[in-house]
């Protein structure tokens, strides 16, 4: 059975769905199924400490990706003795396999890797991307497919931190995006061979570091075919996701030209409008944007629906649930949207601290789950529009990672460990 998301758009847009080519119980990518991180219902726990973890395993090197869930397989990336890896374990911390490829590009960054970019699986095989450029795909038992290196293609990047992008998958292709200050591209290649199928330019003048994305595309039907919606280098376009020709684009989000904007908050769709954290919410300059995605071509003097200049986030992406859109900032104030208006439902905070919010955070049964990037993780009801903090603990290990809220259970990557959390049976 296919798992969509429906979103729907002006009719002259047409049908929006999310694709996912797996079963409703997994966690296929790093926002899960319908790239909302979040899921409904379920009885999830108040706190992730020692009352509630059901069990730790020591991972073999620092990683900052998100871990997959497909079947009873959790899968997750992390250096092994100097090399990129990707290890298997089942629901219960048992490793089953891990494979490894060639020599690790580590992090420059203190909160980053040669692991940041979280696996993808569409319930037949797993592909894997790294900082070293290997791009590879495996099948459920870990044997390698087909591999190929993207730094030796096409290049080192040139951002100014570690990558952050991870792929995506079509019905046919995984997809890489590169935004950089250099040649910029959205490339897609054949699932099962590797095989390049098509590559397109993606180049746009920026102020500094303005042309630099971390962000992740997302796949989305437009009127019974698949597009690739990407965000950086200050614009959203979409692509055709079986040539990538350019389909439709917006501009108009630095009008002011300011230095320094990288795109790195991954977009959230909601009833047909695309939420875009932008600026510098760490600098006290944040942007929330709302971008309706109607018509084709250029629709930069069309599409900005509403702009927030007083709330947004720098790093961590949004959560969507009950049509709503909820964010933590970098700072750990935390807000609730509509998403058709940008205005605001509700205002909460965790307490402040020198630290700041990295992971993005996912909602499970009312619980609003989000890690600091020092390892305390806070815990809030979010259930009937309010915001109430329920437990905050530390994990006693850096989290950049986001958690996964599957059957009950919180699944989350610590610098060194891999946690399981739920609601113990009394």
């Amino acid at each position: 059975m296919t798992w969509y998301r429906r979103t729907f758009c002006a009719a002259i847009f047409g049908v929006f769905l999310a694709v996912s080519g797996v079963h409703a119980g997994d966690w296929p990518r790093w926002r899960g199924p319908a790239d909302t991180g979040s899921v409904d219902g379920g009885d999830y726990p108040d706190s992730l400490s020692e009352k509630t973890l059901i069990w730790q395993t020591p991972l073999p090197g620092k990683g900052c990706s998100t871990p997959i869930i497909v079947g009873k397989t959790l899968c997750v990336t992390s250096p092994f003795e100097g090399r990129d890896a990707v290890q298997a374990f089942d629901l219960a911390g048992k490793q089953l396999w891990q494979t490894v490829f060639d020599q690790e590009d580590a992090g420059k960054h203190r909160n980053g890797s040669g692991s940041n970019a979280s696996p993808v699986s569409d319930g037949s095989a797993i592909w894997v991307y790294f900082k070293s450029g290997t791009l590879a795909a495996v099948d459920l038992a870990g044997k390698v497919l087909w591999q190929t290196n993207i730094v030796e293609r096409f290049g080192k990047d040139t951002l100014y931190w570690d990558h952050g992008t991870s792929p995506v998958l079509t019905s046919t292709h995984v997809v890489l995006a590169r935004m950089h200050n250099g040649e910029s591209w959205l490339a897609a290649f054949d699932k099962r061979t590797g095989e390049m199928s098509w590559k397109t330019d993606r180049n746009f003048q920026t102020p500094q570091e303005g042309d630099h994305g971390y962000a992740t595309p997302l796949v989305v039907m437009r009127d019974g075919r698949e597009t690739i919606l990407t965000w950086g280098a200050e614009h959203l376009t979409m692509h055709d996701a079986g040539s990538g020709k350019l389909l439709w684009t917006c501009g108009n989000f630095n009008p002011d030209g300011e230095k320094l904007w990288p795109s790195i908050s991954t977009p959230v769709i909601v009833d047909g409008t695309a939420v875009i954290a932008f600026g510098r919410n760490d600098r006290g300059k944040p942007r929330l944007h709302g971008i309706r995605l109607e018509g084709s071509g250029d629709v930069t003097a069309s599409a900005h629906a509403w702009l927030r200049t007083d709330v947004g986030t720098f790093v961590p992406s949004a959560a969507v649930w009950n049509q709503k859109v909820y964010l933590v900032r970098d700072g750990g104030e935390v807000e609730c949207l509509e998403p058709a208006t940008g205005k605001t439902v509700w205002k909460g905070a965790y307490p402040k601290h020198r630290t700041n919010f990295y992971s993005s955070p996912v909602i499970a049964g009312g619980r609003f789950y989000a890690p600091r990037e020092d390892g305390v993780v806070f815990v809030a009801n979010v259930a009937g529009d309010e915001f109430r903090v329920l437990s905050q603990h530390d994990l006693q290990e850096p989290v950049i990672g986001s958690p996964i809220p599957l059957d009950g259970r919180i699944y989350l990557r610590g610098e060194r460990h891999l946690f399981c959390f739920g609601v113990k049976q009394r």
